[in-house]
Formats: C-alpha cells, sequence, structure tokens
C-alpha cells in the first residue's frame, strides 16, 4: 500500500503541482518528502484496514489526507489566469517551451498575494485577489520576466 501511496503521490504532484515537484526535485528532497508524507498516513491506513475497508477506499481516503495540504493548486491558478488573461502571452511561452517555468516563477511573485488573500479553495473566485495577480503579471511582464 505505502508503494501505491507513493506512486499515486507522485502522479498527483505531476499533474497538480508541478512547481513544488521541480522545486523538490533541485534540492534532492523529493523521496524524502514522498517517503514522509506517506508516512504520515500510515496510522490511518492501518485503521481503515482493520475496519475492513476495501483497498480502494483506503487509498483514496489516504490519498486525499496527502493531499489536504496541497489544495488549492496555485501552479493550476496561475495556469488558468495566465491563459485567460494574457493568452497571447500564454501561446508564447507554451511555443517556446518556457510556459512551465514562468508559471512557476509568476506563482513565486505572487506568493505574498496569495498569503495576504488566504489563497484557499473558497476564494478562489476572489475578484481582488484575482486582479492583484493580474498586475503582478503585468509588472513580471513589463519587466522583462
Amino acid at each position: 500500500m505505502q508503494d501505491q501511496l507513493t506512486e499515486k503521490l507522485h502522479a498527483y504532484l505531476v499533474t497538480n503541482h508541478l512547481d513544488l515537484l521541480i522545486s523538490l526535485q533541485e534540492d534532492h528532497r523529493l523521496n524524502p518528502y514522498l517517503d514522509q508524507k506517506v508516512a504520515s498516513v500510515k496510522e490511518l491506513s492501518e485503521s481503515l484496514s482493520a475496519e475492513n475497508r476495501p483497498g480502494y477506499v483506503i487509498e483514496a481516503l489516504c490519498l486525499e489526507e496527502l493531499t489536504r495540504d496541497l489544495r488549492p493548486f496555485r501552479f493550476n491558478y496561475m495556469r488558468n489566469l495566465l491563459q485567460e488573461e494574457f493568452e497571447s502571452d500564454y501561446r508564447r511561452m507554451k511555443e517556446s517551451g518556457t510556459l512551465t517555468w514562468e508559471i512557476i516563477n509568476l506563482t513565486g511573485a505572487c506568493e505574498p498575494i496569495f498569503e495576504v488573500f488566504g489563497f484557499c479553495e473558497h476564494n478562489q473566485e476572489d475578484r481582488q485577489m484575482r486582479q492583484a495577480v493580474r498586475d503582478m503579471i503585468s509588472e513580471y511582464q513589463n519587466i522583462g520576466g
């Protein structure tokens, strides 16, 4: 079960948190991170197993717990906003192969905004936060980002 959860968590990072995945890989911390996260749900897994829950249910509930602190997805939020609001820049970055790196940089530049607004699943559509992020993207673009 531990290996399956590690694989699922890795796939989750690839799909939803490429920025975190790359950062962990660059610092050679990916495997310790995955091991620590999966170890954190060992008790939950054992408890659900003792209740004779099916394996797929145990896996789903453990993965939900593993990813709780990783939601919402700032990387996806930034990518979607960039695609919607800065379509030509988005296309240019995508065609040049720099899209992922630029989104990672933009997400980092917007970190203070996300912190001020307490970015979470419940406020992803906040208009003021969206405007602040748009302004930061514009500023980033103007300084040659």
